[in-house]
């Protein structure tokens, strides 16, 4: 099954609605088929996240992303998702 990298950018000044969600968020992660997944890190503050799932296609790997509590309460400025290869590591 291919792997979608997804990278999620947050609005500025939002890591209130991160904290608020964050529970939520962890708990949808379970949910997918995840390779790998962390927040990305600014000034010592998490500012978006990196979430590498198995998705069978690029639809299915939007439609899992549209699920995320993250999402749903709005934290996310912007949101790429594009199939990746796992080369080293």
């Amino acid at each position: 099954m291919p792997l979608f990298a997804l990278i999620c950018r947050d609005k500025p000044g939002a890591l209130q609605i991160r904290q608020d969600n964050r529970a939520d968020h962890l708990e949808f992660l379970k949910t997918g088929q995840i390779f790998i997944a962390g927040p990305l890190i600014e000034d010592g503050d998490m500012r978006g996240s990196l979430v590498v799932i198995e998705a069978e296609d690029l639809a299915a790997a939007r439609t899992w992303a549209a699920g995320d509590p993250y999402a749903a309460a709005g934290l996310f400025e912007s949101v790429q998702i594009s199939e990746w290869k796992k080369v080293i590591g």
